[in-house]
């Protein structure tokens, strides 16, 4: 049995505009920027961090990992300005952490 294998032409316009549409439904945007940041927090802080986190626009996801570091949490941003903006302006003052790293996605 063999299947048949269709494609579709499309001009760029209609392929931006339904790469558009799926970015809506899934909720990712496919230019945007995106980060990990690597947590230290202060003994017995860690619970009150991730709270704090998962409170903010832009952070895709928050976890409490094993290791050097406490929490891993992933952003995500229309530019590296707005990544930037999230770490320094909403992360860095939550009150329990001690040291963040933050890993940009190439």
């Amino acid at each position: 049995m063999t299947r048949a294998v269709v494609t579709a032409i499309l001009p760029i316009a209609d392929y931006i505009r339904a790469i558009s549409l799926l970015s809506i439904i899934k909720g990712v945007n496919p230019v945007a920027a995106k980060a990990f940041v690597l947590i230290e927090t202060e003994v017995g802080k860690t619970k009150d961090v991730v709270t704090a986190l998962k409170k903010l626009n832009g952070v895709l996801s928050v976890d409490t990992v094993t290791g050097p570091y406490d929490i891993i949490a992933i952003l995500q941003g229309e530019s590296l300005n707005d990544i930037g903006d999230l770490v320094t302006g909403k992360i860095h003052p939550i009150p329990g952490i001690s040291r963040t790293v933050t890993c940009l996605a190439i």
